[in-house]
């Protein structure tokens, strides 16, 4: 029987690599339009819904919680499990160093309580939920993400910018491994909780181990420079999405570790991608 994926945002970085990696599985992919389609009908049939839409940070307390609820009351009604790309916002500056799906959500800024409710809801409204927890995310083309769109987009140059504390701990995942976990975990569903909140272990380093893996991947020196940020709090009176850069910000020096037991356990045998192999699709586009 053939399954299908209805993909929310699938023009996005991770609807984009959710329905590839599906498709390629042998998955029914269902797109949607927000301008033209409606949610309920698209979803009629529909075993799996991937929840891609992300509003930009200045539109998160505007926009995030609707999107949300509106996913939920279609996915019951349905009875389809719902993809949920995890991010560690809900941690807050005293978390880690290594966080696990007990540590306790414990993030007090604004977006990060958002993050926080939002995850609670599909919990506590007893949706199907596959919760996949990643760091930052490595995608193969420029996508808008911290480091394409800021950190590596320099390479070319033998630059290398970081926002944080250059010695600690900082969690990143491929996006393609990411969706391949995701898909693992989804043909298993059966066997799982009705909510399930799996950290993905992806790659820990620091800007420093992550500047001498560029080094390797281009094959000339990289420099590691800090990002200016008075360069970003003098744009964002024209850019009012860097004030959820700055709200962020302290996630960058929190020592961090995505532990990967539970994971592994779920998904014996997961291959992940070698990082230099990551890092040669993720800068590829930028050199």
């Amino acid at each position: 029987m053939t399954k299908t994926i209805l993909v929310l945002g699938g023009s996005g970085r991770f609807g984009r690599n959710i329905a590839e990696t599906f498709a390629a599985a042998g998955w029914q992919v269902r797109g949607f339009n927000r301008g033209r389609d409606d949610l309920d009908r698209a979803a009629e049939g529909a075993d799996v819904i991937a929840m891609g839409w992300n509003p930009p940070y200045h539109r998160w307390a505007d926009e995030l919680a609707a999107q949300h609820a509106q996913v939920r009351r279609v996915a019951l009604r349905h009875d389809c499990t719902v993809l949920l790309p995890g991010n560690v916002y809900i941690y807050g500056d005293q978390s880690g160093p290594v966080w696990t799906e007990s540590t306790p959500h414990t993030a007090t800024n604004p977006m990060g309580r958002l993050r926080i409710e939002m995850e609670a809801a599909y919990r506590d409204e007893g949706v199907r939920t596959i919760l996949l927890r990643a760091g930052d995310y490595l995608d193969t083309v420029p996508s808008g993400n911290w480091f394409d769109q800021i950190l590596a987009k320099r390479i070319g140059r033998g630059i290398f910018l970081y926002p944080g504390a250059m010695d600690v701990p900082h969690a990143w995942a491929f996006l393609p491994d990411v969706a391949r976990g995701f898909l693992a975990l989804t043909e298993a569903r059966e066997t799982l909780p009705r909510f399930a909140d799996i950290p993905f272990p992806g790659y820990t380093l620091s800007a420093q181990q992550m500047t001498e893996a560029l080094a390797q991947v281009t094959g000339r020196p990289v420099r590691l420079k800090p990002v200016a940020w008075w360069q970003l709090r003098l744009a964002q009176p024209f850019m009012p999405f860097i004030k959820g850069m700055f709200e962020m910000r302290y996630l960058w020096s929190l020592p961090q570790q995505l532990d990967g037991a539970r994971f592994a356990a779920l998904v014996p045998g997961f291959r992940h991608t070698p990082l230099n192999e990551a890092l040669a699709q993720a800068i590829a586009p930028l050199r």
